[in-house]
């Protein structure tokens, strides 16, 4: 995640992105086991589980990708630790 990218409860990031929201064992699975090899991008703040509207449709294009066969561009390890160190950055701005 970047740090433009604004934070809200993973069912209401869902919701602003698609309109729905589904049932929150659905939301945890998704972080967690993912669909198609494809999990979804969370943070954690306290006891919350924090997500972007931007990740989830992320998450949402990468899943329809993985599931009509094409390939998605794999993170290389840099750019996993920027995000993680974009994160804590972030965090740290906000107190946390």
């Amino acid at each position: 995640m970047s740090d433009e990218e604004k934070l809200l409860s993973l069912p209401a990031a869902v919701e602003a992105a698609t309109g729905q929201r589904p049932h929150p064992s659905t939301l945890h699975r998704w972080r967690l086991r993912g669909i198609a090899g494809v999990r979804l991008e969370t943070v954690r703040c306290g006891g919350k589980r924090l997500c972007s509207v931007e990740a989830v449709r992320r998450f949402l294009a990468d899943v329809t990708a993985a599931t009509d066969g094409a390939s998605t561009p794999a993170r290389t390890s840099r750019q996993r630790q920027a995000a993680i160190d974009r994160a804590e950055a972030e965090l740290d701005a906000a107190g946390i």
